[in-house]
């Protein structure tokens, strides 16, 4: 359960969002009855598995038995936790999010000016687009990225635009559309004047590409300067400094185009370059992204890890191109991310690689892309065995430096990283000759007493499972939520502590806690009080099968539902009299009542027996 919003600002978005056009927005929907159905995007789906309620405002997969409402579907479709899925909704329902324990005012004017530079920014980049596309004085440009091979389709589906070598062209055009100048200057296009009032624009005489964010929002721009302004130019690109939309350190270009075909193949080919980008993707190859002008980090592995399980790093064939794989792959290994590289021939960068030699010998390089363990190791054995022993030492002090930095092997440990931990060690000791149990124990030694695994892997590890709910468990809880006005009856004979599910006791206790407030239970109450989206699935398992079992009433089943609780709590609070009766935790007083209780309880469970067959 949440923290960071109250349950008023979670509930206001509920309201203002509905889930059929919520889903509308990202698959097909088509109507069934009551309902509507759509190809499920999480499975190779040939028959609309995935089911919306429009009346609960709730979706279900029956084959994934994935569920939730609006903030788990936006969760798993973003692959972003509870938080970020509010904000995301927010957003597009044009809600302030007022945050806890915040100075009155001040969160609804940070998100007011966010907003406006969200807009301002995509202002901007329909501004350069058209140009590129429309204006004669765009001409160079549209030659240039014609010769890169970029096809008029990438231009739109990329947003890319065009900046002329003026002062002030978009500032001219903010001040015609009543855009004012501290804007432009907040999210980056627009730089103050040294020693001079006023502003002047960032980017001139560069064709400019769009970065936007996993959503789709334009969020910065890079341009790269056109061959007849390079004399006077500063650089050959340059991007948007940071902004509060914009860090470099936490995106990647072109991911909001390459995200279903990442999530779908489960890899994402990391370039170093736009046009690499957007050749790949013409190529056929349309899970490609690219770094910002800055080495692969921490929090961009975070970002890619969301949508998926091996990464493929894309680096130009050269020495500089190796230098950038050693400085990451430590980071890898730390974070137990499964990494490959694809070093390119003859210092090719992958543009220039597919338009000359194509597709298919780029996707044989491709499927044989060493894991970057691997790669780092041939690259260093090859240069220690040449350059003597000092070299040598060198060389396995780095392998063994980057084993160090992952997470120390358990008995739990993935047996494929067991495994090669094992090759590599042999490997060491076999090109330099060098006995294993050595180069175990200097492993050992680096890896240090204190050695902490990662904090990707922690979070992952940190987060809960359900564990499989017992079939009282389960049928109490299809009575709480499905049939929600027998609540009073069920919570008067059963509390929290009576479950051994930790995920049974907090929903009990939250319905106990929403029914002394409310008066009753309502589902989508219910729904709202949790964030975790694996709760949520359950809630709308526990609501169709409650409703599909009992519709309109469940009185009879109730009945029978209660009776066989009820001789469950008491066979187990027999079981731990028996029991303290034998380690002889109670006096003789106290054990013969037990025993007369217990032959009183047996005679009445036998007369109703009786009284039920007859």
């Amino acid at each position: 359960m949440s923290h960071d919003y109250s349950f008023d600002a979670k509930d206001a978005v509920r309201r203002a969002v509905d889930i059929v056009d919520l889903v509308g927005q990202y698959l097909q929907l088509r109507r069934s009855g009551r309902n509507y159905v759509a190809l499920c995007p999480w499975h190779d789906d040939s028959r609309p598995s995935l089911q919306v309620n429009p009346e609960r405002q709730s979706f279900k997969c029956w084959v994934c038995d994935i569920g939730g409402d609006a903030f788990s579907f936006i969760m798993k479709m973003e692959n972003v936790p509870f938080p970020e899925a509010l904000q995301l909704l927010a957003d597009r329902a044009g809600i302030t999010l007022p945050k806890r324990g915040a100075m009155p005012g001040a969160p609804a004017e940070e998100q007011d000016t966010k907003r406006r530079l969200y807009q301002v920014m995509a202002w901007a980049a329909e501004q350069y687009h058209r140009y590129l596309l429309e204006s004669p004085e765009a001409a160079a440009a549209r030659a240039y990225l014609e010769e890169r091979g970029i096809q008029p389709e990438s231009i739109r589906k990329y947003q890319l635009g065009f900046a002329p070598d003026r002062w002030s062209w978009l500032l001219d055009r903010a001040s015609a559309n009543s855009v004012q100048h501290k804007y432009l200057e907040a999210v980056g296009l627009a730089v103050r004047r040294d020693g001079a009032s006023g502003f002047y624009d960032r980017f001139r005489g560069r064709v400019l590409f769009t970065i936007r964010d996993p959503q789709g929002r334009p969020v910065a721009l890079g341009g790269r300067i056109l061959p007849e302004f390079a004399e006077n130019a500063p650089a050959k690109y340059i991007n948007s400094p940071e902004t509060p939309l914009f860090s470099k350190s936490s995106l990647v270009y072109g991911l909001d185009v390459a995200r279903d075909a990442i999530a779908k193949s489960k890899r994402v080919l990391v370039m170093e370059g736009y046009t690499d980008t957007i050749v790949a993707h013409q190529c056929g190859f349309a899970n490609t992204v690219a770094v910002l002008g800055t080495a692969l980090g921490e929090r961009h592995i975070r970002l890619l890890r969301r949508y998926a399980e091996e990464i493929v790093l894309v680096l130009d064939g050269d020495e500089a191109g190796q230098r950038r794989t050693n400085e990451v792959l430590e980071l890898f290994v730390a974070n137990e991310v499964n990494v490959r590289v694809l070093a390119l021939p003859q210092s090719l960068d992958p543009c220039d690689f597919l338009q000359q030699r194509g597709a298919e010998p780029f996707s044989e390089l491709l499927e044989r892309a060493a894991d970057a363990l691997e790669h780092q190791l041939s690259h260093v054995t090859r240069l220690g065995a040449a350059r003597g022993a000092h070299a040598a030492h060198q060389a396995v002090e780095e392998i063994l430096g980057t084993l160090a930095k992952a997470p120390r092997l358990t008995s739990n440990s993935a047996t494929a990283r067991r495994l090669r931990e094992e090759q590599v060690v042999h490997r060491l000791a076999r090109v330099f000759e060098l006995p294993e149990d050595v180069l175990r124990q200097r492993l050992a030694t680096l890896r240090g007493a204190g050695h902490a695994s990662s904090r990707l892997t922690k979070t992952q590890a940190d987060t809960p499972s359900l564990q499989p709910l017992a079939a009282w468990e389960r049928e109490l809880l299809e009575l709480l939520v499905g049939q929600p006005f027998e609540a009073p009856r069920v919570l008067q004979v059963i509390g929290p502590d009576h479950f051994e599910s930790a995920t049974c006791r907090e929903i009990v206790q939250v319905c106990h806690d929403v029914l002394e407030t409310e008066g009753q239970i309502d589902f989508q109450r219910l729904l709202l009080e949790f964030d975790e989206p694996e709760i949520k699935s359950l809630l709308v398992d526990l609501d169709e099968a409650g409703q599909s079992k009992t519709p309109g009433g469940g009185g009879e089943r109730l009945e029978q539902v209660l009776q066989r609780v009820g001789r469950r709590l008491e066979d187990d609070q027999r079981r731990e009299r028996l029991t303290a009766l034998r380690e002889r935790r109670v006096d003789d007083q106290e054990g013969v009542r037990f025993l007369l209780d217990a032959i009183e309880q047996g005679r009445a469970r036998h007369c109703i027996s009786d009284s039920t067959d007859g």
